[in-house]
């Protein structure tokens, strides 16, 4: 089987974890700080506050920002349940927006279109490793004064014109083990706002300034040392990652036949492929002929998030018309670094007699 996603755990991780767990020094501490250093220099941001996961970097970022009950953020269908739901954990409201129909992000139309006086902050999802039009997003926000927080879970290292995702404005990052890197579980959060940045590490540490002073309601939401060790061995081979994936991607893009719609990389886009995701007719024929063949392949995400049951319950279903036909076509194929040439050449075989 050829997966669809695969951690890279060297000895330079294991050897990082022995040594964490010989020093004794398991809980949080200097190997988090470290790692936090290294990561704020990689995106050049100011701060970098490592958590326990991506959902929950983005909801002390939600946090830190103070969103609260009666707020609405805007966030698009399009995406993994877990940019909406610390949204509704802060009390506030998810407004959902439709999809751009070539690069499967989120549309700065439907972001326009979306925004109410009780608009308080937008997430923007950088899908699959490509960045969003900031551009576009970034003239709205800045019109209607509205924070913008990054979904940058499935985007590490991914530029939008030559500037990192993460770097301008606050963002989250997923560390879960399929993404680009991975120390198992954790997050980190990325920000050049100082009141900010002590927001969050107050409220993933339950709230205190210093030991037993509880200034605000907090959780646990930390970081260990184990997790950080893996992470900074991670952060090493980052790039070199990427630069397989994108190898990966290219080949890809350049063979597979025609009739299959790829996601588009606008000119000034730095994708880091943490999915190959395309657009193709009779999907599940395809992904049940895929997998029978050895190809391990996906539909990420099958449903757009405002038509699942839980959200139709709280009474956010419309119409979406992009999301909901890309979620009918949307197939993801594997490009990781372990994918050989000999791998993708059988992959494009394989979709050649799908499309025939």
């Amino acid at each position: 089987m050829i997966n669809i996603a695969k951690p890279f755990i060297g000895e330079e991780e294991k050897s990082a974890v022995m040594a964490v767990l010989n020093s004794g020094q398991i809980s949080p501490g200097k190997k988090v700080e470290e790692f936090e250093q290294r990561f704020a220099f990689y995106i050049n941001a100011k701060h970098a506050i490592a958590t326990s996961s991506g959902t929950t970097a983005l909801k002390t970022l939600l946090m830190g920002y103070k969103i609260k009950h009666g707020d609405e953020v805007i966030v698009p269908t399009l995406t993994f349940g877990a940019t909406a739901s610390p949204i509704l954990f802060c009390g506030a409201r998810p407004v959902f927006s439709d999809v751009d129909a070539e690069t499967f992000n989120i549309s700065a139309q439907s972001i326009q279109e979306k925004i109410t006086p009780k608009t308080k902050a937008i997430i923007p999802v950088h899908l699959y490793g490509l960045p969003c039009d900031m551009k576009a997003i970034h003239e709205i926000a800045h019109e209607k004064n509205i924070t913008i927080i990054e979904d940058a879970c499935q985007a590490h290292g991914a530029e939008h014109f030559g500037k990192k995702v993460g770097s301008e404005n606050s963002a989250a990052f997923s560390l879960y083990a399929t993404k680009n890197i991975t120390t198992g579980e954790g997050g980190l959060i990325t920000t050049n706002d100082d009141i900010v940045a002590e927001r969050c590490r107050l409220a993933r540490n339950h709230g205190q300034s210093t030991r037993y002073n509880y200034v605000e309601l907090g959780y646990n939401f930390r970081m260990t040392n184990i997790h950080a060790a893996i992470g900074i061995e991670q952060l090493k081979k980052l790039d070199l990652f990427n630069d397989a994936r994108a190898r990966n991607a290219k080949f890809l893009s350049e063979n597979l036949p025609k009739s299959v719609r790829l996601q588009k990389v606008n000119a000034g886009l730095k994708h880091v492929y943490h999915l190959f995701s395309l657009c193709i007719n009779n999907r599940d024929r395809a992904l049940k002929i895929l997998n029978e063949a050895g190809i391990e392949s996906n539909a990420y995400y099958p449903v757009p998030v405002h038509k699942t049951e839980l959200y139709k319950k709280l009474g956010c279903e419309t119409s979406l018309p992009n999301a909901e036909k890309i979620c009918g076509e949307i197939l993801s194929l594997p490009v990781h670094p372990a994918v050989t040439d000999e791998d993708l050449s059988y992959i494009v075989e394989v979709m050649k007699s799908i499309c025939a």
